[in-house]
């Protein structure tokens, strides 16, 4: 990709000397960040014929990123890195989100490009829907919170057009605003790594350009079409939400394992940043490592390519993203280790003399979690078990488990063996049915049956008074799919494949944790002749979640592995975990629309409720789901043959859960418990003293009162300015909200900025932020 970028714009730049009239425009910032590296002479010359307005550095983001699966924050540091190099390098941002080749648009980009400084965008991908026709050219395109781009699709239907008669011809033909506009873009060229446009396609748009007959063709910057369009449209329809792809809805799930990484990296580098910035506001001696965070995202953003994470590349391209991960995750995990150093480097370092240690809290809410006991005070706490203190010893491997309560968000706790179980705390328990050679997992919230094949049976809410799965169903049915795409193995599911599946009934399941504090069964099944499966179901004392501990070898062909969930609950709409907020999307088929949709993608959780009752299911690395009626699937694994042969061939290892919860979704807590399922609780390996010294972050250092639908989201030294830092938040549940965010970092003052980090108003007295210099408080 290196040497086809330098030789492929070598070629652009003779040309534009042979035609001054030529205009070429090319995304990808890592393209030109490599091209400087490795070809510093031709880079000079790219640099002088953008100044000239030939060379046309175009995009805004690092590179034309995947949109479904990527977080939120992912894609903030897209577009931060993305035009920071184009300011720098080349003396202005880029106005245009440009993403031809996407499989999908989630509906907060919207947003996300008008804080980038951007405010127009250009796709075409949707011209290659499966079953509907999308109905706009040039709209307002609408995200969650209000904001809009202007959007255009080009009417060509393809970024290599090869400048012929009859494409100009198709691109009116197709134009479905022409009521408010009758111009459109036409990208030509030979894409996908072919070099770009030839010599014979300018030849033959100079013989085009005013041509009795054919529509008039002129070479501009796009930016110069979509200001004409602001200024001349008659009026602009508009589309709201997201911008779903009627195709490539396999790359939800291909390649498992890079989506873990790509989940498990964005997680580790926020906790970087925040334990950094933590670290950084102690010691001023302690140097915030921003050139080496600057190039771990650099490279979690190249993995989040629109053909490495959903899994549609050869398999050279997965050897190289394996050891980028393995380079990222070492690094993060050095820098974390540096920072935890600083902050509790005063502290005794854990030994057997110990009497206690720490936890830490990475989210930005009070938690309480069950967490394993340091090796070094293991016998000291499991000889507690008898003084009634919340305390396990794991059968399996020895791991002594106890309750970390009340661990504030943001903040530290001590845990100590003699912290006593008090009344509330009820064991839960494991037994065998007598009746139904079922077992059944309980605490004091609910009680659950598990038959041999891992099955839910029955899922009773002892508070609620309620049975959860529907008459006659089940949940946590492993579904085994045929997955013979028409044309793309990685890239597509196809729904005449949801007829074409077989529940598997070949388990066998035991009792492996008894408690007091978890419960599990140990099931054991065979998937085919070829690929098994064990998983761990473990149901705790403290909590109505139901965990999935999933381990697979899996050597199949063509096929798709689901687990599927029926519920007692009806409606119309399910709730999914999108960038920064949710989408609701149908469960009904009553439309062509509705039916395109019986793959889609979504974060940590989905949920299914209804007035007074739902139920999430979470997971720590999946991405395709489907919900229809009462029926929830979350596709696990497949096994396409093409481009990889090898892809996902082997082990996997990957965590979901089900959580019941009282009260519709906007009444839940199911944000802050899917997150707390992706981030656990560290133990910090110290042993603080209990002798009235002040435990490090045993006070928050952020905490948010008021309005339980924000989440603190991101916390990280500014960019140019070390004397700032950055606290990123969002609205998680779809509404408005009057929050008060409280540091105990050293603050003097607070500015609304945007993802540049630019002042977005020289007046932040403007009822949006008011700053409480007492209290250290900002209200939002």
């Amino acid at each position: 990709t290196k040497r086809k970028a330098a030789r492929s714009w070598s070629t652009q730049l003779q040309l534009m000397d042979v035609y001054p009239e030529y205009k070429f425009a090319a995304s990808q910032v890592q393209q030109f960040e490599w091209l400087r590296e490795n070809y510093p002479s031709l880079f000079a010359k790219v640099q002088a014929k953008a100044k000239t307005g030939q060379f046309i550095p175009i995009g805004a983001t690092w590179v034309e990123c995947d949109c479904n699966m990527p977080s939120g924050e992912s894609l903030v540091r897209q577009f931060l890195l993305g035009q920071r190099f184009f300011k720098e390098h080349f003396g202005e941002i880029s106005e245009v989100f440009w993403l031809p080749d996407t499989f999908g648009y989630a509906s907060q980009l919207p947003q996300i490009v008008r804080l980038a400084g951007a405010k127009y965008f250009f796709t075409q991908k949707l011209s290659w829907n499966s079953i509907n026709r999308f109905p706009n050219t040039t709209f307002r395109w609408v995200g969650l919170d209000g904001s809009h781009v202007l959007t255009h699709m080009a009417p060509a239907n393809t970024y290599a057009a090869q400048c012929t008669p009859g494409e100009l011809m198709d691109s009116v033909k197709r134009h479905k605003d022409l009521a408010y506009t009758n111009e459109s873009l036409y990208l030509f060229g030979n894409g996908d790594g072919g070099g770009g446009p030839l010599r014979d396609m300018l030849e033959r748009l100079r013989r085009m350009e005013n041509l009795d007959g054919l529509p008039k063709v002129k070479q501009a910057h796009p930016r110069e079409f979509y200001e004409h369009v602001e200024s001349t449209a008659k009026e602009i329809v508009s589309w709201k939400g997201e911008l779903y792809f009627e195709l490539h809805r396999g790359t939800y799930t291909s390649q498992s394992n890079n989506k873990l990484w790509n989940r498990q990296s964005e997680f580790i580098l926020r906790d970087v940043e925040l334990l950094s910035t933590i670290a950084y506001s102690k010691d001023r001696e302690f140097s915030y490592p921003s050139d080496e965070l600057t190039r771990l995202w650099k490279l979690v953003c190249l993995n989040q390519f629109h053909d490495v994470i959903p899994g549609s590349s050869i398999n050279m391209v997965y050897r190289d993203s394996d050891n980028i991960y393995k380079d990222i995750f070492a690094s993060a995990k050095s820098l974390r280790q540096r920072a935890l150093d600083t902050i509790y480097g005063d502290l005794p370092p854990l030994t057997p003399d110990g009497t206690n240690f720490a936890v830490l809290n990475t989210t930005s809410w009070m938690r309480t979690s069950i967490v394993a006991v340091p090796a070094p005070l293991s016998s000291l706490f499991a000889s507690q078990t008898d003084g009634g203190s919340p305390v396990q010893v794991c059968k399996d491997d020895g791991v002594v488990l106890t309750v970390a309560a009340n661990v504030p968000g943001f903040g530290a706790q001590i845990v100590k063996p003699s912290t006593p179980g008090g009344a509330q705390f009820v064991p839960v328990r494991v037994y065998a049915s007598e009746t139904s050679g079922s077992y059944v997992l309980e605490n004091r919230h609910v009680r659950v049956v598990i038959d041999r094949n891992g099955r839910i049976t029955s899922y009773y809410d002892h508070t609620e008074k309620r049975e959860l799965v529907a008459a006659g169903s089940a949940g946590n049915v492993f579904e085994l799919y045929d997955d013979v795409p028409d044309y793309w193995d990685a890239w597509d599911i196809e729904i005449y494949s949801l007829e074409k599946y077989h529940a598997i009934d070949s388990g066998d399941i035991t009792i492996s944790e008894e408690g007091p504090l978890v419960a599990s069964l140990q099931l054991t099944m065979a998937i085919s002749e070829c690929s098994t499966l064990t998983q761990k179901i473990s149901l705790s004392a403290i909590s109505t979640r139901l965990d999935f501990d999933t381990t697979v070898d899996w050597h199949e062909n063509r096929k798709c592995l689901k687990a599927a969930f029926t519920w007692d609950i009806r409606s119309d709409l399910a709730t999914y975990e999108t960038q920064f907020g949710i989408v609701q999307r149908p469960t009904h088929r009553n439309t062509s629309w509705d039916i395109a949709k019986f793959e889609v993608c979504a974060h940590k959780f989905a949920d299914l409720s209804e007035f007074g009752y739902g139920v999430a299911l979470l997971n720590d690395c999946k991405y395709g789901h489907a919900t229809l009626e009462n029926k929830m699937t979350l596709s696990l694994l497949r096994a396409p043959k093409a481009p990889d042969e090898h892809c996902d061939m082997g082990r996997h290892r990957f965590r979901y859960a089900v959580y019941p919860h009282a009260g519709s979704f906007n009444e839940s807590n199911v944000v802050e418990e899917a997150y707390q399922f992706n981030v656990p609780l560290q133990v910090i390996p110290v042993s603080p003293q209990l002798d009235g010294c002040e435990l490090p972050l045993g006070q928050p250092c952020f905490s948010i009162s008021g309005a339980r639908n924000v989440v603190l989201d991101t916390v990280k030294l500014a960019e140019d300015d070390k004397s700032s830092y950055i606290v990123r938040m969002y609205e998680a549940y779809g509404g408005h909200a009057r929050a008060l965010l409280t540091t105990r970092l050293p603050a003097t003052s607070v500015h609304k900025v945007n993802i540049l980090e630019e002042r977005m108003c020289e007046d932040d007295s403007n009822g949006e932020l008011s700053w409480l210099s007492r209290s250290n408080t900002v209200e939002v």
